[in-house]
């Protein structure tokens, strides 16, 4: 049997991640390709496979830990998917707020089964605005230095960085911002794309597709400083049902995130991340998803509802620098505002809130 393709595409929060995978499925399905996707999180309920899910791919998700902590869930997952659909290419997308994944994911499946599968180059994908703020290079909210460990170590160990929203900032400031990558990380390969628009698609799906996974494993990382700032990081997920009169689900989600945003400026909380999804309750194919990835950043909704909706369910992925009992008050406090704003009734049905423990890799195999 030909070995399928084990395609990891990492990076930090609301890099563009799972928008990016799912272009990358879409282009290899109208080949005739079958692909299956994985998804990652430390806690259950995640916004990214109800939106891959509801766009037709086989979907597995791995909770409770990084790819590097669950490797064996990782591949379980895989021979799940291969019973179901068996397919060409895996795409894997772990958590965000990991790094060392070349070591302790990439490496250890060419090794231990690399009868199994070919691994493409590990690619990164980044924020312009965020990567600009982070690098120094412009001013704006960032997040504490050991949360910056974290992201650096991510760029380090790339052999594929990818700039992300290519069409949010301008030709000057993405100019600075190549420049500066290249004089940071020499060895890495550098493409340009908006997985919004598709911009710039097309080189990097080729060369991910046709290029081996060759480099070394060998980042230098103190795991300490990385443990200690992905627990610096709060962790939110919610599932919630609502129900009432007919209202506008993309207005009333919109508003839902700016409300949340609102909130955390007001308390001084850096957003990494928040996504929500709103899924009417009987069209399990169409939604609204709506991402923010700062405090002060413009809401963004890459997909919407076709109509008004009068019941649907509510999903919501915050990862913030905050304590994570704040991030819960202020999501329960946003939510039944805006929920009693357009007389809707609100359940919720699951929350979790805490913040990432220590990162213990089932492997990590580096070459010297």
């Amino acid at each position: 049997m030909a070995r399928a393709r084990y395609i990891m595409v990492g990076g930090f929060l609301g890099a563009g991640k799972t928008t990016a995978m799912l272009r990358l499925g879409e282009h290899l399905a109208a080949q005739g390709v079958r692909v299956g996707l994985v998804t990652n999180d430390q806690s259950s309920g995640l916004a990214d496979t109800t939106l891959l899910s509801a766009s037709g791919f086989p979907v597995e998700e791995i909770t409770g830990g990084c790819f590097c902590c669950r490797f064996t869930s990782l591949t379980e997952a895989a021979e799940r998917l291969t019973t179901r659909v068996t397919p060409d290419v895996f795409l894997a997308e772990p958590v965000g707020s990991c790094t060392d994944l070349k070591a302790t994911v990439s490496y250890p499946l060419r090794r231990m089964y690399g009868d199994n599968f070919s691994v493409a180059p590990f690619s990164v994908l980044l924020d312009p605005v965020r990567a600009l703020r982070v690098l120094g290079l412009e001013e704006g909210r960032r997040f504490s230095d050991k949360v910056l460990y974290v992201y650096g170590k991510q760029l380090e160990e790339a052999d594929v960085l990818v700039i992300n929203k290519i069409d949010t900032v301008a030709l000057a400031r993405l100019a600075v911002l190549r420049t500066a990558l290249r004089e940071r990380c020499p060895g890495a390969v550098l493409f340009e794309i908006s997985a919004k628009t598709g911009a710039g698609l097309e080189p990097w799906f080729a060369y991910i597709l046709a290029s081996e996974d060759e480099s070394r494993a060998n980042l230098d990382i103190d795991y300490d400083k990385y443990a200690d700032g992905e627990a610096l990081l709060g962790w939110l997920n919610c599932t919630a049902r609502l129900s009432g009169r007919a209202f506008d689900g993309n207005d009333w989600l919109t508003r839902l995130v700016e409300t949340f945003q609102r909130r955390l400026r007001g308390l001084d909380i850096e957003i990494a991340h928040l996504k929500m999804t709103l899924t009417p309750a009987e069209h399990d194919r169409d939604l609204c998803v709506v991402n923010a990835v700062s405090a002060d950043a413009p809401p963004v909704s890459p997909f919407r509802l076709q109509d008004v909706i009068d019941a649907g369910e509510l999903i919501i992925n915050l990862r913030a620098e905050g304590d994570p009992e704040v991030l819960r008050r202020e999501a329960i406090g946003a939510l039944t505002a805006q929920a009693a704003n357009a007389g809707l009734a609100l359940t919720v049905e699951h929350i979790e809130h805490f913040r990432p423990g220590r990162p213990v890799p089932t492997h990590r195999v580096v070459m010297a």
